[in-house]
C-alpha cells in the first residue's frame, strides 16, 4: 500500500520528499527496488588513511609493551608525542585493542580473596554469641547515643547491653570483658560473632578475645545475613511502640533500655524459642516449663476431647539447635 503510495508521489515530487511525507526509509526502498540479478552492493572502499597490516601490529605491539601496557590509549599517544612518535589517532588504538580482545582496563589490579562464608552452630547456650552496635538518637540532630547489645543465638537472650557517648575499640573490649565474665565462660567456649565494624575488628577487641581463648567470627563485607540475630534484634527494639523518635540524654537512653531488656529476657515469649522466655531457655528452665504447658494441655484434653478434634495437643518444641548460615549435612554431623 505504501509502495503505491510513493510511486504516485514520486511522479509529481523526488523520492526523498515522497519517503519523507509518508515516513518511509529511502534506504530501504532502495534496497527493495535493487534487482536480485545484480547481485549484492559492492563493497564500500578501503579508506585512503587506513593502517596498514603491518602498522596495526606495530601498533599493538607498542600498546603491549612492558612500558605501555598498564597505561590507557590516552596516555601511550601523548607521552609518544612527546617523544616525537605519531602512529595513528587515539581512537584508533582503542579500535584496535577492541578488534583483538583487548580493550578492557589495562592497569594491573590487585584482587581479593573471596570472605569466607561464616557457618556457626550452637546446640546449647553460651556457645555462640553474636553482638553489634547501633545508634539511638539524641535530644537535637546530629547527637547519638551508641548502643551495644550481645545476644545468645540459642536461646536468644541478651547477655549484655550498654549505651555509650561513643564507639570505640576500647569501650567495647570492657563491654565484652564484663559480659563473659558475668557468665563464666570458659577458654575455648565461645565463638563471638559480629560484622566488620571498627570496633568489632579494633586491636583491643582482638587480643581481647585471644587472651581469654574466645574465637572470632565475622560477617563478610555487605551480607547483612551473615548476622541476623542481631539484626532481628534491633528490629524488635526500633519497632516496639514505646520506643521513642529521640531520648532527651544519654541516662534516658538508658533507663529505657534497662525497661526493654528486662522484659524481653524474661517476660517476651520468643516465637524461635518455642515461645519460651529467652532467660528460661538460657538457664535452663524451659524443659520443666514445658512439661508443665503438657500436663495443662492434657487436662484440657481430657476435660473435652471434641475440642481438639481427638488429637492430643503438644506445646511448641524447645530448640535444639541455631545457626548462622545453615552448613551442610556433612559439617553438622562434624559439630555433633
Amino acid at each position: 500500500m505504501i509502495g503505491a503510495h510513493l510511486a504516485a508521489l514520486e511522479a509529481v515530487t523526488s523520492t526523498s520528499q515522497a519517503c519523507r511525507l509518508l515516513g518511509a526509509s529511502r534506504a530501504t526502498l532502495y534496497r527493495r527496488r535493487r534487482s536480485p540479478l545484480l547481485g549484492p552492493p559492492m563493497p564500500a572502499p578501503a579508506p585512503a588513511n587506513k593502517l596498514t597490516e603491518a602498522e596495526r601490529q606495530e601498533v599493538l605491539e607498542l600498546l603491549r609493551s612492558e612500558e605501555y601496557c598498564d597505561l590507557a590509549p590516552a596516555q601511550v599517544w601523548a607521552r609518544l608525542l612527546d617523544d616525537g612518535v605519531y602512529l595513528c589517532s587515539i581512537s584508533t588504538m582503542y579500535r584496535l585493542l577492541a578488534m583483538a580482545g583487548e580493550n578492557r582496563e589495562r592497569r594491573r589490579q590487585r584482587t581479593h580473596p573471596a570472605r569466607q562464608r561464616p557457618e556457626l552452630v550452637a546446640r546449647h547456650p553460651n556457645q555462640v554469641w553474636s553482638w553489634d552496635i547501633t545508634k539511638l538518637q539524641g535530644p537535637t540532630r546530629g547527637v547519638y547515643y551508641e548502643l551495644f547489645v550481645i545476644i545468645d543465638i540459642f536461646s536468644r537472650y541478651v547477655v549484655a547491653w550498654t549505651v555509650s557517648p561513643a564507639e570505640t575499640g576500647e569501650l567495647a573490649k570492657e563491654f565484652i570483658n564484663q559480659a563473659l565474665t558475668s557468665q563464666g565462660i570458659a577458654r575455648d567456649q565461645l565463638t563471638l560473632h559480629a560484622d566488620r565494624g571498627t570496633s568489632m575488628t579494633s586491636k583491643p577487641v582482638a587480643q581481647l578475645l585471644v587472651d581469654l581463648g574466645v574465637a572470632r567470627s565475622h560477617s563478610r563485607p555487605h551480607v547483612s545475613n551473615d548476622n541476623p540475630y542481631s539484626e532481628a534484634q534491633f528490629k524488635t527494639l526500633k519497632y516496639c511502640p514505646a520506643f521513642p523518635t529521640r531520648f532527651g540524654s544519654i541516662q534516658d537512653a538508658r533507663t529505657f533500655c534497662a525497661a526493654f531488656f528486662d522484659h524481653y529476657n524474661h517476660v517476651h515469649r520468643h516465637a524461635g524459642i518455642g515461645l519460651h522466655t529467652p532467660a528460661s531457655v538460657h538457664y535452663g528452665t524451659a524443659t520443666e516449663i514445658r512439661a508443665q504447658r503438657q500436663a495443662t494441655l492434657n487436662a484440657a484434653y481430657t476435660a473435652n476431647p471434641t475440642r481438639f478434634r481427638h488429637r492430643p495437643p503438644t506445646p511448641p518444641k524447645l530448640p535444639t539447635i541455631a545457626w548462622i548460615n545453615e552448613p551442610t549435612p556433612e559439617a553438622l554431623i562434624t559439630t555433633q
